[in-house]
């Protein structure tokens, strides 16, 4: 099993939701998250200048199974990218066991 961590534009979440739902992904958690980018210079909007170097995005926490990796991954990459500097970032990483507390189910089980 993987899980899977993005970071996206808080835009793209209703997309990215209906996309992760296309595919059958339909159980995930999110938070709202503020980070620091790469971008160090403000933005002036009707005159009034704002900093960027704040961030206001979408974090995603997903465990799949390793078959369904690929698939989840390229799904996040389509669905959240615009193309331009900010689109965020997806960390995978292996998960040891997981376990439904209702069924005591584990493994893939636990988490289908």
């Amino acid at each position: 099993m993987k899980k899977v961590e993005a970071i996206i534009r808080k835009s793209k979440f209703d997309e990215v939701k209906k996309a992760l739902h296309e595919i059958e992904v339909n159980f995930f958690s999110y938070w709202d998250v503020t980070g620091v980018g790469n971008e160090k210079q403000g933005h002036v909007y009707r005159g009034i200048s704002y900093s960027t170097t704040d961030i206001q995005r979408r974090y995603l926490v997903i465990v799949v199974s390793d078959d369904f990796l690929e698939r989840t991954v390229n799904t996040l990459l389509e669905a959240a990218g615009t193309g331009n500097v900010g689109d965020g970032k997806i960390f995978v990483s292996d998960v040891m066991e997981a376990y439904r507390i209702r069924t005591k189910e584990s493994g893939s089980a636990g988490i289908n």
